[in-house]
This record gives structure tokens, C-alpha cells and sequence, in this order.
């Protein structure tokens, strides 16, 4: 039996809304996959996407914000954007998961259904640092962060036409890439306070596109996948 994490991005979730299609395909693979190998359990750490951006927005539209002001108001609303996603994703794969939506990664003690769905828990980082502390707590050795990228790269490929995509880099490289610092709704391949907590544990991340099912399947079988291994 293994326990495999997978930190889904609110963007493939929910980018402005939710992704119907990529949402059903994504529970018919998950499903699928659990059917073939019993015994095997998930945890799925959803985040904010588009609502937890629009709502950050709108708030320091409102309140005349700094992005890097009122950290802790911004942060709350995007926590309960992860929930939102959350409790939707959770309901869609019904008697799998049994237990409720996580919001305090600590705090998860039971695991009784195959999946386990997990949002937000509260300011200072984001849902990919619940991942990582989840993955410590049920005794998984790798994350799987999902987002809209398929690699990391060596720069920002949108304002840098020489960036180069990479597939493997150590936690020492990519925390030089991403800092320390945590601003809601960073727009950054892996959390920076997640991390540093993942570099400790010796923990493997990969990060690989959401979009692509058959390269997620890929993955979770130990197969070859397109991605970036931090380790």
C-alpha cells in the first residue's frame, strides 16, 4: 500500500470558474487508477485558482492595497477559495473520500476512504506547504504538484524568450529561483515556505503540467512522465 500526494492547482481546478471537463476527467482517471492498484490512497490538496486571485484583487481594489500590504486579509481569502474547490472536488468523487475537506493539515488523523481532500489552512503559505506537511504526516516520500506549467524553468519563459525548461534540479537551486518569501496569490512553480519544509524532509517534488491525464497516470504508476524532479 503507498500514499501518494498530489497538490492540485486552483487554476486547473477552477481557473476563473470550475473546469468541468477537466474535473470529470480527472476523477474517471483517479478512480480508474485506485480500481487497478487496491490498497493504494491519495491525497488531493486543492488550491484557490482564479476566485482566490479575483477576490485578492477586488479586496485591494476596494481597500486601495498594496499587493504586499494586509498580507493576512489577503491570505484569508484565498484560503477560502481552497475550500470552496476543495469541497466541490471532494464531493465529486463521493463514497471515496469519507472523510471531510482538511483545513488543518495537523490535525488529519483519519484516513479511512481512498482519497483524502484537503484545502487551505490558514495565512503564511500556500496550499502546496499543507501538501508537504501531509505528506509528512501519512508517511509519503513525494508530492506532485500539478499547475498550468509543465517544467520549471531557468527564468520566467514569459518575460524571458532564453529560458530553458528543466527536468531535474536540486531544492538548493530552485530556492535560489524562488526565495523565502510568501505574498498571496505568488504566481511560482512550488510554494517558497513549502520549500524550505520539503528540502528538510528530503522530501521529492514533481511538477508537472495538470492538464495532461495521461502524463498524471503516468506518473502515479512510475512510468516515464513529462515534469521536473526537485530533490
Amino acid at each position: 500500500m503507498s500514499t501518494k500526494v498530489l497538490s492540485v492547482g486552483g487554476s486547473i481546478v477552477a481557473p476563473e470558474f470550475p473546469d468541468v471537463e477537466f474535473v470529470k476527467r480527472f476523477v474517471e482517471m483517479v478512480k480508474a487508477y485506485l480500481s487497478s492498484h487496491k490498497g493504494d490512497r491519495l491525497i488531493l490538496v486543492v488550491g484557490g485558482g482564479g476566485p482566490a486571485r479575483i477576490y485578492q484583487k477586488a479586496f485591494r481594489d476596494v481597500t486601495a492595497t498594496a499587493p504586499d500590504g494586509d498580507v493576512n486579509a489577503a491570505d484569508w481569502i484565498g484560503i477560502m477559495a481552497t475550500r470552496l474547490n476543495a469541497q466541490f472536488v471532494k464531493a465529486c468523487f463521493g463514497d471515496l473520500c469519507k472523510e471531510a475537506v482538511v483545513t488543518d493539515p495537523t490535525a488529519a488523523n483519519e484516513f479511512t476512504g481512498s482519497i483524502l481532500v484537503a484545502a487551505g489552512w490558514k495565512p503564511g503559505f500556500s496550499t502546496d506547504n499543507d501538501a508537504v506537511l501531509l505528506a509528512e504526516k501519512f508517511g509519503a516520500d513525494t508530492v506532485v504538484n500539478l499547475s498550468n506549467i509543465e517544467k520549471v524553468y531557468t527564468d520566467d519563459p514569459r518575460k524571458n524568450p532564453d529560458a530553458k525548461p528543466l527536468d531535474e534540479i536540486t531544492w538548493a537551486d530552485f530556492r535560489k529561483m524562488v526565495g523565502d518569501e510568501w505574498i498571496p496569490g505568488k504566481n511560482c512553480p512550488f510554494d517558497p515556505i513549502a520549500s524550505k519544509k520539503a528540502q528538510q524532509m528530503n522530501l521529492v517534488v514533481i511538477c508537472a503540467g495538470g492538464k495532461n491525464i495521461e502524463n498524471i497516470k503516468a506518473i502515479l504508476e512510475g512510468k516515464a512522465y513529462i515534469g521536473t524532479t526537485i530533490k
